[in-house]
């Protein structure tokens, strides 16, 4: 977790930090005044240059504020998302996204791992090169809105969630340097007889080759640093919820109706919809966890399973106990089904 005294300091600073929600989301990125100095991104940053130094690796990415996790083309840093800086801020994305992307030390590092192959391919323009390209594919490839993953694949590392080296030839080469950096990760055993292993063994020649190369792409420069940027975090939060939000179809009639109840005679029971209501953060906690999808996703899902339960009128009969297992069945069988099956995988935003 991060620094738990550091972020009690950093939460006394600023006068926004006691302000109400909608107060906050009309409140300017660029009026924020954040900053990482002194933070725990400063100190994920200092143990990212050890890792990097552990391996020979000369280049010291920098970093700094943004709306969003990135790494130029242009220039050998990263950009780090807002709400990290700041508890208050922290508290607001959960509240708006429900997910936290970086919010613990473990899950910084691995993202800070991620973007750290997207400064090393541009550092060094490594996708001109024949090899690099025979085992990732072009880098001039478009980047997709969408991308559909399958989970069964071994030609990809698995590194972040949703399967994500799968999106980008781009991706696929981080997301494969990511998984070389991170100590103790043990990935020759771990991927032995994955065509992948042949990809993480170019990347351990790779770094070797060019530990005495000059980067070809050396000068520091920020891309939509957030004291530049002038939306509200308001208008940043409805552009990201369109993004991510999705349209689920109704199909879930007949499965509610065998775990829930329209009989008269039971008219006296709780509605399903509260019933789902009342546990929606421990399924979605769950089955994200389970199954590595969104809790964002998740969460759309169970609105339109709480929607169908009060148009079919279901009610939620017998032990809570039982029917919260009968219901996680459910929710997580119909995740799996929707990223495994190679007829229903589903179409994941990038």
């Amino acid at each position: 977790m991060p620094d738990r005294k550091k972020l009690k300091t950093q939460g006394k600073r600023k006068r926004w930090a006691g302000w109400s929600d909608d107060k906050l989301l009309q409140l300017r990125f660029k009026d924020l005044k954040l900053s990482m100095r002194g933070s725990w991104l400063a100190d994920c940053m200092r143990e990212l240059n050890r890792e990097l130094a552990g391996h020979g690796i000369p280049v010291r990415p920098h970093a700094w504020l943004s709306t969003e996790w990135f790494s130029p083309e242009h220039t050998p840093g990263i950009a780090i998302p807002f709400y990290l800086a700041h508890p208050r801020l922290m508290r607001l994305e959960r509240k708006m996204i429900i997910d936290v992307e970086g919010g613990t030390h473990a899950e910084c590092m691995r993202i800070l791992r991620h973007e750290m192959g997207h400064v090393m391919q541009h550092s060094y323009a490594l996708h001109r090169d024949r090899r690099w390209q025979r085992l990732f594919g072009r880098s001039s490839t478009r980047y997709p809105n969408y991308y559909r993953p399958d989970p069964a694949s071994r030609n990809f590392v698995q590194h972040l969630r949703l399967w994500y080296a799968q999106s980008h030839p781009d991706e696929d080469f981080a997301e494969t340097f990511a998984v070389w950096l991170t100590p103790r990760s043990n990935w020759r055993k771990r991927y032995e007889g994955w065509p992948a292993l042949k990809k993480l063994q170019y990347v351990d020649e790779l770094m070797a080759e060019i530990a005495e190369r000059r980067p070809v792409v050396t000068r520091r420069t920020e891309l939509e640093p957030l004291r530049s940027v002038r939306m509200t975090l308001g208008e940043h939060y409805r552009e990201k919820l369109e993004h991510y939000s999705v349209d689920t179809p109704r199909a879930y009639d007949r499965d509610l109706m065998r775990i829930f109840s329209n009989s008269p005679k039971h008219r006296n029971s709780p509605p399903a919809a509260t019933f789902i209501r009342h546990h929606r953060a421990e399924f979605r906690r769950l089955i994200s966890k389970w199954t590595g999808e969104y809790q964002l996703t998740l969460d759309t899902v169970l609105d339109e399973m709480i929607e169908r339960c009060r148009e079919l009128k279901l009610r939620a009969v017998g032990s809570d106990r039982q029917l919260r297992t009968d219901f996680m069945v459910l929710l997580t069988a119909k995740t799996v089904h929707s990223l495994y099956s190679p007829q229903r995988r589903q179409w994941i935003a990038l």
